[in-house]
């Protein structure tokens, strides 16, 4: 046995000793007093014992209504989660475009407006997608309806969790959960770099048609097991201002406050390099809370 082999056995017989004496990872929770969870595990562990569902103590409380000039992506997402609870067929989402334009907090918003109607909340890292069979394992057969959350998904060439996505999707000889969907966030539209060298792969057809190479189609496969895509696109001035406006509001601003306001929300936004609503909101909280009598939002 050589030298790095003897180490290797003595290390995994360290761990195996210090996993003996650490204690169990918490019971499974209980879904009907927690809505949102995410997934643990932990350092160094596989699923099974090493990971568990953590009840997250405080969730976002962000509702549908928080959320402006997006309405024609609400209304699709809102429309395929009431399928989803309502036990009527319902597509994995993938909601892609521009940062900070209410992406993540959409699904957040989902949650809690059917949290009563049994819908629950997993959020997943990245580097525990490999984790999804077991998550799946462990809440299928439940009552409840759970959407799986992937947030700022994006892989580079090789990465273990952009297969075991694929497979959750559409891919694996079991059937999928049906009181399970996932819920993924992006920057990028098919979750991967593109690349120039990527059209080499592009190929013509005798009747002047363009078909896609090897790389690009992997590349589409996987985005492409998303039932429902949503895209989000830069706000205009006049919606930056109108999201400044809803918040300034819910912190107790009164309309000649909000007016007021207008000058240095665009000032704000020139500093940030960006008119989206996380920056509204980034402002709103400034400005309110520099003013006598305006009060956090419950």
């Amino acid at each position: 046995m050589t030298p790095l082999e003897q180490f290797l056995q003595r290390a995994e017989s360290l761990m195996t000793r210090l996993e003996a004496v650490l204690p169990p990872p918490p019971r499974e929770p209980d879904f009907r007093r927690s809505f949102a969870f995410r997934w643990r595990k932990r350092a160094g562990g596989v699923g099974g014992g090493n990971a568990w569902l953590q009840p997250v103590a405080h969730a976002s409380g962000i509702r549908f209504e928080d959320l402006q000039h997006v309405d024609a992506q609400k209304r699709q997402i809102e429309q395929n989660t009431l399928q989803f609870v309502a036990r009527r067929p319902a597509n994995n989402v993938l909601l892609t475009g521009a940062r900070g334009t209410g992406k993540s907090s959409l699904i957040k918003a989902c949650l809690n407006g059917f949290a009563t109607e049994g819908l629950r909340l997993i959020e997943v890292d990245k580097a525990d997608l490999v984790d999804l069979p077991d998550i799946v394992d462990l809440v299928a057969g439940r009552p409840e309806r759970f959407v799986i959350f992937c947030d700022d998904l994006s892989f580079e060439e090789g990465e273990a969790g952009y297969k075991a996505l694929k497979v959750a999707l559409d891919g694996s000889v079991a059937a999928q959960s049906d009181n399970v969907l996932i819920y993924a966030t992006s920057n990028r539209r098919h979750l991967m770099p593109e690349k120039m060298s990527d059209n080499a792969g592009y190929s013509h057809g005798e009747d002047g048609d363009l078909h896609p190479g090897e790389t690009v189609e992997e590349k589409i496969s996987l985005s492409e097991r998303f039932g429902l895509w949503l895209s989000f696109y830069p706000f205009r001035q006049d919606d930056y201002l109108g999201i400044v406006a809803h918040w300034l509001a819910s912190f107790g601003c009164t309309q000649e406050q909000i007016e007021a306001a207008r000058p240095q929300a665009l000032q704000w936004a020139l500093g940030r390099g960006s008119r989206s609503g996380r920056v509204a909101w980034q402002f709103a909280k400034d400005y309110a809370g520099k003013l006598p009598g305006a009060a956090e939002r419950p």
